[in-house]
């Protein structure tokens, strides 16, 4: 084989192991271990690709945030223990994804039917997440909005700006520095299941953050990693 194409595909296969693995929930391998697999040069490619492909910009922003090697090992070890914390809030469905964490709350645990003000109830949960992310100052914030597919896709885009917006600001709130956060939405374009059931629909109305890595934690896991 020619060697350009040799290191072409050699590269390519690079991305789709680190992705598969990432997505498949390799059982043998620890969620630090899955963050070394991810290059620093691949990151943003895979970031961008798995994104793309399954339709979850937040699961791909925390893969194409991945600084990989022994400093991305040393990362998911600390999102480990911040992951265990997130856990114990009530409502908060959290996923490990290689160097970062991804928390989804359904919006019929935050808000109201076909409201944006966060409920009274949720101010207590989204307090205690606010708490956590305090705990562990040195990550970014993607906050995003999604909806399912009832109604126009000029209303839904509004209301899950309006939910992300309101996520982000009860988080800022409690302490969040507003330059960790990054608010987007969606409205119904990146939906998790089909939207034909009641129950899918449910799941689809959704406020998901993603929680990765900033400048800080890099350096000082790369300090860590060449000692």
């Amino acid at each position: 084989m020619h060697t350009k194409i040799k290191s072409t595909f050699n590269g390519l296969m690079a991305v789709f192991v680190s992705t598969a693995v990432i997505l498949g929930g390799c059982k043998s391998l620890s969620n630090s271990q899955k963050g070394v697999l991810i290059g620093a040069g691949a990151g943003g490619a895979v970031g961008a690709g798995v994104g793309k492909a399954a339709g979850n910009t937040a699961l791909g922003a925390i893969i194409g945030a991945a600084v990989g090697g022994t400093a991305g090992g040393i990362i998911g070890k600390k999102m480990d223990k911040q992951a265990k914390e997130l856990e114990k809030i009530d409502g908060a469905q959290v996923e490990r994804v290689g160097e970062g964490i991804n928390v989804t709350f359904e919006s019929g645990i935050l808000f109201g039917f076909d409201k944006s003000q966060v409920s009274i109830e949720a101010q207590n949960q989204l307090s205690q997440v606010a708490k956590v992310l305090n705990d562990y100052p040195d990550t970014y914030i993607l906050v995003e909005g999604h909806t399912d597919a009832a109604g126009t896709n000029e209303y839904n885009e509004g209301l899950s700006q309006r939910r992300a917006e309101a996520v982000a600001n009860a988080l800022k709130t409690n302490g969040v520095a507003a330059s960790r956060i990054i608010v987007k939405w969606y409205g119904e374009d990146q939906p998790k299941f089909p939207n034909d059931t009641p129950e899918n629909m449910a799941k689809n109305r959704r406020v998901e953050l993603a929680i990765y890595a900033n400048e800080k934690m890099k350096e000082e896991a790369q300090r860590e990693a060449n000692q």
